[in-house]
């Protein structure tokens, strides 16, 4: 009987030892960061909560991970994130240090980007009606600026600011009833952003290339902030733009989108991949010219255009700070990174990065970093897992067999999910959840009728 040819794989597999691997570098992460924590208890909790986070629960909020890890009821993971005492930054930065440990390159790039969370209540911290890129439209929902660090080795979230608009900066009651502290003010997203890079410069971590879409990259102050401490950069900005280049008839100052119409003869168009997709390279046309910095040709600045070769009049531009005589597909290859922060966006989401119930600022900031810490560990096995699997010696594979592609980040969660940490099934305890959850929500429609009476 023959075989059928989508059962005949070639290359490395994954085995229980593996599996085991896997499980016991969790472990060796927690004690990493044991000494983050004052007290016993919550260090052993923050393992149990890593491990719900990993596992196949379908909410990662503080009911459903207290209910995986056996406890009798929420308050211990509720107190987790609100009370315990912590180095919620000192474990932040243990999760960059842990990914430049797995994913370390001396050509690095780092995206900024920014997430949102939609809501339902006023009382979360930074909450309120504001642009929702989840959902696309205006929404209540908090607003999150993050930074990914991205090499050949992979990539992972390594930093995160949670966004206050201003009126809640300037509402007293507000900030005291989410504990807001005094010393944070308002900021603008790009100088989050700048402040996060700050702290990746402190660190002495070595960048090649800043990437950002046009939230970020149409902010002159924090383009000048990278310039004038030396990233180079690739940054989406509005195709109304002002840029200054020279013409044959001396300097000028226009809209991006109308560069091509007053210098065609220096639009010169390659078409390279800025990245690989799921169906093959990305493939568009590209174009750089020179930018007048300041009234002057320093050939640092650019504009970087990109044209859809299926509808050319679809186009995006760049502006780029980079070293003399920079290469259009290296420029382009940085640009091509960006998407990677929306695919940690994408897992961090599915390991439960946007199922926090937490109210106060102080808990956004420690659910957000677990969810990272799981995050860099499973980038961290695949980092190691496809390192392994590139220097293994393997027999040439048949013309009837399909090599193994290496295993990602969802794959080795689901693995570990399903056969280290899974979903209990002990009917005690179900039901002593159930019980749990119906008493809850009769004191709650109790005191939200006893309020509607109050103040009617």
């Amino acid at each position: 009987m023959m075989q059928d040819p989508y059962t005949m794989l070639s290359g490395s597999k994954t085995t229980s030892t593996d599996i085991c691997r896997w499980a016991q570098a969790l472990f060796l992460l927690h004690e990493r960061i044991a000494t983050r924590f004052a007290r016993l208890e919550p260090r052993r909790r923050v393992l149990s909560y890593l491990q719900g986070i990993l596992s196949e629960t379908a909410r990662k909020n503080g009911w459903q991970l207290a209910e995986f890890a056996g406890e009798e009821h929420p308050h211990g993971m509720q107190r987790l994130l609100s009370q315990a005492v912590w180095d919620t930054h000192g474990v932040r930065d243990d999760v960059r240090s842990y990914v430049i440990e797995h994913l370390g390159h001396e050509h690095a790039v780092l995206a900024i980007d920014e997430t949102s969370f939609p809501k339902r209540g006023r009382k979360s911290a930074g909450v309120g009606w504001q642009y929702c890129g989840t959902t696309g439209q205006i929404e209540n929902c908090q607003i999150g600026v993050f930074l990914s660090y991205i090499t050949t080795k992979g990539h992972a979230l390594i930093d995160r600011e949670l966004y206050l608009p201003l009126d809640w900066c300037e509402n007293a009651d507000r900030r005291r009833s989410a504990h807001i502290p005094a010393e944070v003010r308002f900021q603008t997203k790009p100088e989050l952003a700048a402040q996060m890079i700050e702290r990746i410069q402190h660190a002495g971590i070595p960048i090649d290339w800043v990437v950002a879409d046009t939230v970020y990259g149409s902010n002159v102050d924090l383009r000048n902030w990278l310039e004038h401490h030396h990233y180079h950069y690739v940054m989406a900005v509005a195709c109304t733009e002002p840029v200054a280049f020279q013409t044959h008839e001396g300097r000028a100052r226009i809209e991006a989108c109308l560069i091509e119409t007053r210098i065609p003869d220096q639009i010169q168009w390659q078409r390279i991949s800025m990245c690989e997709g799921t169906k093959g390279p990305r493939l568009f046309d590209w174009a750089v010219v020179p930018l007048l910095h300041r009234w002057e040709d320093d050939g640092c600045h650019f504009l970087l255009i990109r044209r859809s070769i299926a509808d050319p009049l679809e186009k995006c531009y760049y502006v780029v700070f980079a070293s003399p005589f920079t290469p259009l597909s290296t420029m382009v290859a940085a640009i091509g990174c960006r998407w990677r922060i929306e695919e940690d966006f994408e897992n961090g989401k599915d390991m439960g990065l946007d199922h926090y119930e937490v109210r106060c600022f102080l808990g956004w900031y420690r659910h957000i970093t677990l969810v990272m810490l799981a995050a860099a560990y499973l980038a961290g096995i695949v980092a190691t897992e496809k390192t392994q699997m590139l220097s293994a010696v393997l027999p040439p594979a048949s013309s009837h067999a399909f090599p193994l592609i290496p295993v990602t980040i969802p794959e080795v969660r689901h693995l570990l999910g399903r056969l280290i940490w899974p979903i209990p099934r002990n009917m005690k305890r179900v039901l002593h959840w159930s019980r749990w959850r119906r008493c809850h929500q009769s004191r709650a429609r109790y005191f939200h009728a006893k309020y509607h009476r109050d103040v009617g």
